[in-house]
């Protein structure tokens, strides 16, 4: 009823928004043109000083939980709080701290080594971009300091792709900190036969785990974005005229963080599922031990792909689409001489996101401090009150940010709009984030008949339950899609290109909560990897279980905010490259438009086929490692440590060398387009690939994540009860499985690398636009007689 009622008032504001558009502006000329605009409320140095501070906020409020998880004390010599029951042996103890330090170690190997490679790539591309921005606007004469120009625009590119590197590395950190001491905490109680207190710590860590992950990347991109705003407009300030190139400038920034994001998508979705992948099929498949077994030698690489895939990559893409989605109202907004004459006005996104930190703060405190959780039953529920309650309190802040931020009316390209009817944009888009939420968990939790029919169909063996699962992806993406379009329409409606900005602002206004709630999931796994290889017993394996399987319906939950995210960051980014390269109309029908339309499309398919062949590639070599390990009798029967760096080194190699080429598909196809066809070619190209690609990331996410949780309900005895045996080791088990491994690149390597895909190509493509516009644009339609620039 709450959220019935919560939608009535938001039909109610969008109702007076409509209204308050027909009303006739203060300044108006006889033929009803806006001419001139108030100033907004909110001046320069408190919009800017509100920035700030909200950043400081929201950072020093995600260090702060993360001293409180320093107070649990993992080191068996030490004394520790937690430690006053008899399941916390020194034994016991023992074989946590030493876990927590082969994941950790291993975590840390793997991402410097990946660094590495990235900073090789991005200093070639820095200087690819600065030679051929520079080149392009000297040629063309149109700007007057055309090599300071792409000199700013790498400083903006090495600013992104260094604050997404840090970012992911503190979310890296955090999350090997807390799985171990999120296990200890769920043996509270224990000695008393109380589990609702292992429920409650247990949860309480890991949420304040994703917490710290959460804040201190939207934080950290708050500010890093500002101070490079503020860095460049240094270069601007003497001529207000230059608006235009100023942002156009800060647009790298998002290019900086995205291209990072691609590196940490692929490379650790390539490690993570290799190792998954390989884990289960000899060790639940072939050895019919229990997941997590401390005698496979792939679960510690298991452990490290969670940390290193769903927390370093999830944390760098969402920061992407924060960079890329602001980046994008910049540049449309520049365009507009009532926005682009107000610094406030500018800095409305921005202020979108401050103010949504604050917003999120006060939300998480909710579940920090007194979650609420004593049972499995209460887990989900609370993760998703998270969601609602931030997007009800955000939609009440976004009124007065509006309010002060914005003039009472301004023009976009030819448009006319106002205040309200940008707020309408934004809210359309935090509002249809919530619905694609809840209804990719109808489709991925085992609470729902979805994913209840795909266990069912284990029934009858593996064939049935793929293709049970393949039918629920493909249906699951319906909701999605028209929440999308209806956004879309409503957004382009209020205000033109900029509308499309502002409603990817606003799915991602609640970003914090989004990326808290996605970072508990990878905890409370490794947590119950923890539990099971330090031997905890089967009562604290249930309770981390149980954390678990709501870990995995909020990472699809996760999945689903950040594709949703990047399909409205993609669509603005593609108004910003139109607009920058000035094609007033998209025609499809056109001859240079249409081929780009079809590869487009393709190449989310070509991306698929590469990712998924590169965990196979790589799963292959782990279960051959794990097949030789477990033909010495001492290492099959827990006598003798298994070689658990083998496995890690397998999984490393594997996906350091296999991320390059997927890699270099997203980052050169719109360059090789834009310079070979010209820009009216890539203008079909983007458009394909995000219809494609946004249908292909939900079922493809949707599909992995009602397998895996298929498997989970047979494992809890949810198909026809115990007295059957249809739980696990049965067949029925057995087909689950098979299903939930297959999926496994396609939820976690596959379908969340395709919102960089989309995303990345095009921000390429409005960074790199003097280049497609200029000399080098369409050399080969130049060459046939059709225009390609």
């Amino acid at each position: 009823m709450s959220i019935l009622r919560t939608g009535v008032a938001l039909a109610v504001l969008g109702a007076t928004a409509m209204a308050k558009v027909t009303q006739v502006p203060a300044s108006q000329d006889a033929k009803g043109k806006l001419h001139t605009s108030a100033l907004p409320a909110l001046s320069p140095e408190v919009a800017s000083a509100f920035i700030v501070i909200c950043a400081a906020l929201g950072f020093a409020f995600a260090m702060y939980w993360w001293y409180v998880a320093s107070e649990i004390n993992i080191d068996p010599k030490r004394n520790r709080k937690g430690r006053d029951n008899s399941i916390l042996s020194d034994d016991v103890m023992y074989r946590i701290s030493n876990i927590s330090k082969l994941v950790s170690d291993g975590a840390t190997t793997f991402l410097v080594s990946e660094y590495k490679y990235m900073a090789a790539f991005m200093s070639m591309f820095a200087v690819m971009l600065f030679v051929l921005l520079g080149w392009s606007m000297s040629s063309a004469g149109e700007v007057q300091t055309p090599w300071l120009n792409a000199g700013l625009s790498v400083y903006a590119l090495l600013m992104g792709a260094i604050t997404s590197v840090v970012a992911g590395w503190i979310g890296m950190r955090i999350a090997v900190y807390t799985n171990s001491r999120t296990a200890i905490m769920a043996t509270e109680g224990s000695d008393q036969g109380d589990s609702s207190q292992g429920y409650a710590a247990g949860f309480q860590t890991a949420f304040r785990g994703g917490i710290t992950m959460g804040f201190a990347l939207t934080s950290m991109g708050v500010f890093s974005l500002f101070v490079t705003i503020k860095v460049i407009e240094v270069f601007f300030s003497d001529d207000k005229t230059r608006t235009q190139e100023l942002y156009e400038c800060v647009a790298s920034f998002g290019l900086g963080g995205s291209a990072i994001a691609c590196f940490g998508r692929v490379g650790g979705g390539i490690f993570t599922k290799a190792a998954d992948v390989g884990a289960d099929l000899v060790g639940k498949v072939e050895k019919n031990i229990p997941e997590d077994d401390p005698r496979n030698p792939g679960v510690i690489a298991d452990c490290i792909g969670d940390n290193v895939g769903d927390i370093a990559g999830m944390g760098s893409d969402l920061f992407g689409s924060f960079g890329e989605a602001s980046c994008a109202a910049f540049v449309i907004a520049a365009g507009s001489a009532e926005l682009s004459g107000s610094f406030t006005a500018m800095m409305y996104p921005l202020l979108i996101t401050s103010s949504g930190i604050l917003v999120c703060i006060g939300t998480a405190l909710l579940a920090a401090i007194n979650s609420g959780v004593r049972s499995a039953e209460d887990i989900e529920p609370t993760l998703k009150r998270q969601l609602v309650v931030s997007t009800v309190v955000a939609t009440i802040v976004l009124i007065v940010v509006t309010d002060y931020a914005l003039p009472d009316a301004f023009t976009v390209g030819k448009t006319e709009t106002t205040k309200w009817r940008a707020l309408l944009c934004v809210l359309c888009g935090l509002w249809s984030g919530l619905l694609i939420g809840y209804t990719t968990e109808y489709f991925t939790s085992s609470s729902y008949t979805p994913v209840q029919e795909v266990a069912e169909a284990c029934e009858t063996g593996a064939a049935t339950n793929i293709i049970y699962g393949l039918a629920l992806g493909y249906l699951s993406v319906l909701p999605p899609v028209i929440a999308m379009a209806i956004t879309i329409y409503t957004s382009y409606k209020m205000a033109d290109l900029y509308g499309y900005a502002l409603a990817a602002l606003g799915i991602l206004s609640t970003m914090a909560i989004g990326l808290t709630i996605d970072a508990y999931g990878p905890i409370s796994d490794n947590a119950g990897g923890f539990a099971e290889m330090a031997g905890l017993g089967d009562e604290i394996r249930e309770v981390t279980d149980s954390l678990d399987a709501a870990g995995n319906t909020t990472a699809a939950i996760g999945k689903g905010f950040a594709i949703a995210s990047a399909a409205f960051v993609s669509l603005a980014l593609y108004a910003a490259f139109v607009s920058r390269v000035d094609i007033p109309v998209v025609n499809i029908l056109d001859q240079r438009v249409m081929p780009g339309l079809l590869i487009g499309a393709m190449l989310p398919f070509w991306f698929t086929a590469m990712t998924m062949k590169s965990v196979g590639i790589a799963a292959m070599d782990m279960v051959n490692e794990i097949r030789r390990q477990f033909t010495n009798p001492r290492i099959a029967s827990g006598e003798q440590a298994p070689d658990y760096a083998a496995c890690v080194s397998i999984a490393t190699e594997a996906a350091l060398n296999q991320m390059i080429a997927p890699a270099m598909l997203v980052m050169l196809t719109p360059i090789v387009v834009g310079v070979l066809f010209g820009k009216y070619t890539l203008a079909g190209l983007l458009p394909g690939a995000l219809v494609s690609g946004v249908q292909l990331a939900i079922s493809s996410s949707n599909t992995g994540g009602a397998w895996d949780n298929a498997k989970k309900f047979i494992e809890k005895n949810g198909l026809h009860g115990d007295k059957k045996n249809k739980g696990k080791g049965s067949p029925q088990h057995a087909a689950a499985v098979t299903g939930d491994t297959v999926g496994d690149p396609l939820k976690d390597t596959s379908g969340p690398a395709l919102n960089i895909l989309i995303k990345l190509m095009a921000i390429i493509s409005v960074v790199f636009s003097p280049v497609f516009t200029g000399k080098l644009g369409g050399v080969l339609m130049n060459l046939t007689g059709d225009n390609g620039n």
